[in-house]
């Protein structure tokens, strides 16, 4: 079996040279930029089955190589590491094309599990009998991230369509935030947990179109999912 190939794009010299190292012991294939302008040409050359971009670097930062990558190709997964930590900054690493972020300083170990959690679900998303949830006037792509109401065609987040296949699951009655949180990030931090309002309030815009789903807050305990 060929091993998974890496792009790797860090700029702190010993940092890199600790997590590329730390990873070719685990049989990763690891190929290292330095820099933002180098990082593009790199994807091309080893086409990576993921890519794990830190945010502040110099010539382009994260966010604009990983929106290049997704021009390039629009599935391979994409994993920021960051020491920023507001909201609005992780949001933007979504919404130009990031599938997880891993906050600096971490674990080998959570790199690597959220490597593989990432690959797992891009392999069950190209299988070609892909689960379909139908929703009132809506269907639900689990494995694509898709939410088609009649033509139209909305493509979710990874977070957003894991977040909507947890609320499916439990469709008719109340999910707790904590077990939403766990799913989606591992920990029920304060501030994953104000992460999580923002990606409710984006599904209930994404399910608007039927009056007959809601997301019902429920205060101190967590949401219910009704569709009637």
């Amino acid at each position: 079996m060929s091993k998974t190939k890496i792009l790797y794009v860090e700029d702190e010299p010993f940092l890199g040279r600790i997590v590329k190292e730390s990873l070719e012991s685990r049989d990763f294939d690891v190929s290292m930029a330095v820099d933002g302008k180098q990082a593009v040409a790199q994807f091309k050359e080893v086409h990576p089955d993921i890519c794990v971009l830190d945010i502040m670097l110099p010539q382009k930062d994260g966010y604009s190589i990983a929106k290049e990558i997704r021009e390039i190709n629009p599935l391979v997964p994409i994993i920021f590491v960051t020491a920023k930590t507001q909201t609005e900054d992780l949001l933007k690493g979504f919404e130009s094309g990031g599938n997880d972020y891993l906050r600096k300083p971490f674990s080998m170990e959570e790199l690597i599990a959220r490597v593989n959690n990432l690959l797992i679900i891009i392999r069950q998303r190209q299988q070609p009998a892909a689960e379909v949830i139908s929703l009132g006037k809506y269907e639900f792509s689990v494995h694509r991230y898709e939410l088609k109401l009649h033509h139209s065609v909305k493509k979710l987040s990874h977070r957003e369509a894991t977040l909507l296949k947890i609320l499916c699951d439990n469709r008719n009655t109340t999910v707790s935030r904590k077990e939403i949180l766990m799913n989606l990030w591992g920990d029920d931090s304060f501030f994953n947990s104000r992460n999580l309002d923002v990606y409710v309030t984006k599904l209930r815009d994404y399910l608007k179109e039927d009056p007959a789903i809601k997301i019902i807050t429920i205060k101190g305990i967590g949401y219910h999912f009704s569709t009637n």
